[in-house]
């Protein structure tokens, strides 16, 4: 009775959101993140839009069939569709599945002949059909072409260049929160492409539950791109016991990775994920991931235009307050075990925000001008306060 309570006030918030003027998408971003996501197919027709700054009432026509004549990437397309068949939803009849299917390689198609910059790859479909399954072959269409052109960017350069940019910042956040966990992995010199499905993918094509794959579209839509590599980041600091008891070998810890557990607590990965990504944002993690001019030619820089052209409150600072919100939600707690699960690792060169963070909370507000002039004049001083 309860989750019934929360879920029709939740639906009530969205609509609310839905029908204010202008329309409150920084609502619906918290909606999108919090939770239980968007909750409902329908709801997502609605939300999913507003999220990309989609204008519904302008949509583009169908494409026709003379789409496949002459086309680079249609014999691939083909391809990796027919061997889509897990990605539809079990019993569906074989002729409503084969109609999905050439809408799909149809949609595909038609964003890659309006868009010549980008190039397709292995792993796209997967993103496509969720789409397409969720909201239908023309709305999808104008929702995959914006993604492609924003988010999934740098999947579709003519290089993986890029990909693996974005795939280098998983060892550093894994780094931040826990140690023994980066360090084992590079000794085992595992790398990073297990992940690299997960990631080109929205892991779509790793999770089987369909469920699951659009309730991590919901968050990653609501976010800044990056967002899905902190997700991995957390699914692998999630299975730290499975890693640590694993061999310290390439082969051993690449398969283990690799295969990815069904019945993940995503709820609680998604808020971990949004806290980590306030806590080390990509900025911070960019030094250690690439050099700065790489970093500029990615989906992260990209996203700034995207902010602009969408004219609404950045997915960032909904997170932020999202953050701020359950920080005050626990001051309860003694000030040691908070500041303790804070820091989450004492490294210098991001001890004076943390520990101020930690302190804030364990002490109050009055502390925190106390603390930063302190870290100001004395910058040894974060070694005093944690040995």
């Amino acid at each position: 009775a309860d989750f019934d309570a929360k879920k029709k006030r939740k639906v009530a918030e969205i609509y609310q959101a839905l029908n204010s003027d202008p329309i409150d998408v920084a609502t619906l971003r918290r909606m999108a993140i919090s939770e239980g996501g968007l909750l409902t197919d329908e709801i997502r027709c609605k939300v999913w839009p507003k999220l990309l700054s989609v204008n519904t009432d302008d949509l583009p026509p169908l494409p026709g069939k003379e789409l496949r004549e002459d086309n680079k990437d249609y014999q691939q397309v083909l391809l990796d569709v027919r061997r889509s068949l897990r990605r539809f939803p079990p019993g569906m009849p074989d002729d409503q599945r084969e109609g999905l299917q050439e809408e799909l390689i149809d949609i595909i198609l038609h964003v890659l002949k309006r868009n010549p910059q980008l190039h397709y790859y292995q792993g796209y479909h997967d993103i496509v059909v969720t789409f397409l399954l969720v909201v239908g072959d023309r709305l999808a269409t104008a929702l995959v072409e914006k993604l492609s052109t924003h988010h999934l960017r740098d999947f579709m350069d003519p290089t993986m260049d890029n990909t693996k940019h974005i795939l280098n910042y998983l060892m550093p956040i894994i780094d931040q929160v826990n140690p023994e966990v980066h360090d084992f992995m590079q000794s085992a010199e595992v790398g990073t492409i297990f992940a690299l499905s997960w990631l080109i993918t929205w892991f779509g094509h790793v999770l089987s539950d369909f469920r699951h794959v659009v309730r991590l579209y919901d968050f990653f839509l609501a976010c800044h791109p990056l967002m899905p590599i902190y997700f991995a980041a957390v699914i692998v600091l999630h299975r730290e016991q499975e890693v640590l008891d694993c061999e310290c070998d390439m082969a051993s810890v690449h398969h283990l990775l690799s295969q990815i557990p069904q019945d993940l607590p995503y709820e609680s990965l998604i808020s971990k994920a949004g806290d980590l990504f306030v806590q080390f944002p990509p900025s911070e993690l960019a030094k250690e991931a690439a050099q700065a001019a790489q970093a500029e030619r990615t989906a992260a820089s990209t996203f700034k235009d995207f902010e602009l052209a969408s004219v609404q409150q950045r997915p960032d600072t909904v997170l932020r307050q999202r953050f701020r919100e359950r920080l005050r939600g626990e001051e309860r707690l003694r000030g040691e075990e908070r500041t303790k699960s804070i820091l989450t690792k004492p490294r210098t060169n991001r001890f004076v925000k943390l520990a101020v963070m930690g302190l804030t909370v364990a002490l109050g507000a009055a502390a925190l001008a106390v603390v930063k002039s302190a870290l100001e004049w004395a910058p040894k001083f974060e070694l005093q306060i944690f040995p």
